[in-house]
C-alpha cells in the first residue's frame, strides 16, 4: 500500500471514504455507504499510524463523526456538527507525512461532505438537519399561511419568532404563524420582531428593537 504515500493518492481515498460515510448519514443506503467509508478509511489509518498509542487519533476521528450524528438528530443548529467536522479533519490531517498531504486530505473531506449531498438526489433522505434546513411542512392544518399579494398589510406589523430564526424561522402575528426569514440575523424564538417587507413567498422581519 506504499501508494498512500502519494498526497493524490491519499486525497483520492480520504474523499471516498468521507462521500460514503457522509452519504450514510445524508441517506438511507441500508448501511452500504457505512461498510464502504469505514473499509476506505479503515485502509488509510491503517497505513497511516504504525504505532497502537496512535490509536487517540481514531478515537478523535469517531468522535467528530459522533458530535455530527448528534447535531443532525438533537440540535439540529450546525454547530455542534461543525466542530465535528473539524475534529475529522485534524485526525485524517495529523498523521500526514507532509503539509502538502495534510492539505489535501483536509479537502478531500471538505469535498466529499459537500458531494455527498447528491446521493439525497437519487436516495431516500435521512431527517438529519430537518430543522436547520427547514423542511418540516407548513400546512394551513398548522396555522400556517402562505405569503401573497394580499399579505402586504402585513409590512409594518409587529409579531414574535416562534423559533429561532438561524436565519429562517417561523413569526406569529395577530395569531397567526408565518414562515419568514430575518436576512443574516440570528434571532432567539421569543424576539419581537417587526415585517419590514413581504415579496411573493417570502416575509422580511427584523428585531423590534433595530427597526
Amino acid at each position: 500500500m506504499e501508494i498512500l504515500e502519494v498526497a493524490s493518492v491519499g486525497f483520492l481515498v480520504v474523499f471516498l471514504g468521507t462521500l460514503f460515510i457522509f452519504g450514510e448519514l445524508m441517506v438511507r443506503a441500508k448501511g452500504l455507504f457505512a461498510i464502504l467509508g469505514i473499509a476506505i478509511m479503515g485502509m488509510y489509518f491503517s497505513y497511516h499510524l504504525g504505532e497502537v498509542t496512535s490509536l487517540w487519533v481514531v478515537i478523535l476521528y469517531l468522535i467528530g463523526i459522533a458530535l455530527i450524528i448528534f447535531d443532525g438528530n438533537v440540535t439540529m443548529d450546525g454547530t455542534i456538527g461543525l466542530i465535528g467536522s473539524l475534529l475529522m479533519i485534524f485526525s485524517l490531517a495529523l498523521p500526514a507525512p507532509s503539509v502538502v498531504y495534510g492539505v489535501l486530505v483536509a479537502m478531500g473531506v471538505v469535498i466529499g461532505a459537500a458531494v455527498s449531498y447528491l446521493f439525497t438526489k437519487v436516495f431516500p433522505p435521512r431527517n438529519l438537519w430537518s430543522k436547520l434546513m427547514f423542511k418540516e411542512k407548513m400546512s394551513a392544518e398548522l396555522g400556517y399561511q402562505s405569503m401573497n399579494e394580499s399579505h402586504q398589510e402585513l409590512v409594518g406589523k409587529t409579531g414574535v419568532a416562534t423559533t429561532d430564526f438561524r436565519p429562517i424561522g417561523t413569526v406569529e402575528i395577530d395569531g397567526r404563524t408565518y414562515s419568514a426569514t430575518s436576512e443574516g440575523r440570528w434571532l432567539n424564538a421569543g424576539t419581537d420582531v417587526k415585517v419590514i417587507d413581504v415579496d411573493g413567498t417570502r416575509m422580511v422581519v427584523v428585531p423590534l428593537s433595530t427597526s
